[in-house]
């Protein structure tokens, strides 16, 4: 037994991920609660960023309901009682989202991208058909990468306790490592490049031309730049982490895979927190959302009314300022 080696990556489990995931839980079930509801109550006629924005929400409302159990599971010392279906299904429903996720950004952006480098064909993109065929073909595609999943993870017997091992923790064959890099290649690194093609595309349009800083063309920078932004801080660590999790697992000494395990305990949450950014997100897209978010909580009538009380004092105190005559 080395004597360097910690359980450092066991402590983060028992202590780091159900404070993260429980976090994680009640912004996110609140927040793609309130969108969604913003979404069908009040943003009418929708276009087909709008139902990309709600399957969006929708992946992301399925996600924080999975992390109950993976709050309950690591606080009660990563014994898991609740059967092989659910362990499946609640294992495999964080990559379902993870790469549904990462498609619908990808064809957010793709959409702006078509819309700002091709201005006649905006009306068509915008229209409701595009949005339906690009969600069902999302769906359908995070529904294939995921599905040999489900026969990889199960669970496992170790020390007189029945343990439901994320998909990394599960991988332990030839096979089952070409499948983890073919999901990384396709699932994130092809959409990745797209979207980075994309971003570079919309900032350099954006660029040229009167008007580079009107409202409409720093809120599409935004919103485009606040995508990458999500791949890059929130996809990116989790899928190298994984990765090198996978290829060092059982071959490296005992402190380096500890040291790796952990960090890609780190990453895990990490990849959820896509879900913050997409509330952020949602908010950036347009004035509309953000007026319906604020009438929705009346909040909109109180600012105005602060609005108008900081002007009344301003000019109170810029006529105190005015010497006598």
């Amino acid at each position: 037994m080395d004597p360097t080696c910690t359980d450092v990556d066991r402590l983060m489990n028992r202590y780091y991920l159900p404070v993260t995931y429980s976090i994680i839980f009640i912004v996110g079930l609140l927040g793609n609660l309130t969108s969604i509801s913003i979404y069908v109550t009040k943003l009418r006629p929708w276009k087909s960023s709008t139902i990309l924005m709600v399957n969006l929400a929708l992946a992301d409302l399925l996600y924080v309901l999975s992390l109950p159990f993976l709050v309950y599971y690591y606080t009660n010392e990563e014994s898991w009682l609740l059967g092989d279906f659910l362990c499946r299904f609640v294992r495999a429903g964080f990559h379902f989202n993870l790469y549904g996720s990462i498609l619908f950004l990808t064809c957010l952006a793709v959409f702006r991208y078509v819309v700002v480098m091709k201005p006649l064909r905006a009306a068509q993109v915008q229209q409701k058909f595009w949005g339906v065929a690009a969600c069902s073909a999302v769906w359908i595609v995070a529904a294939v990468e995921v599905t040999p999943m489900l026969t990889m993870i199960s669970l496992e017997v170790r020390d007189n306790k029945t343990s439901c091992s994320d998909f990394a923790s599960t991988i332990s064959d030839d096979g089952m490592q070409w499948y983890g890099w073919l999901l990384t290649a396709l699932g994130f690194l092809l959409p990745l490049v797209v979207v980075f093609m994309c971003c570079v595309g919309i900032v350099r349009q954006l660029g040229k031309g009167p008007n580079i800083s009107s409202p409409s063309r720093m809120r599409a920078r935004r919103v485009t730049v606040l995508i990458l932004v999500v791949f890059v801080l929130c996809f990116l660590p989790y899928h190298i982490l994984r990765a090198l999790r996978v290829e060092i697992r059982g071959t490296a000494t005992c402190t380096v895979e500890r040291t790796v395990h952990a960090a890609y305990i780190v990453s895990r949450p990490l990849a959820g927190l896509n879900t913050f950014f997409n509330l952020a997100l949602y908010t950036f897209s347009g004035d509309k959302f953000r007026r319906a978010f604020l009438s929705a909580f009346h909040w909109e009538h109180w600012l105005q009314k602060a609005k108008s009380v900081l002007q009344v004092s301003v000019i109170s105190k810029a006529a105190d300022d005015v010497p006598a005559a």
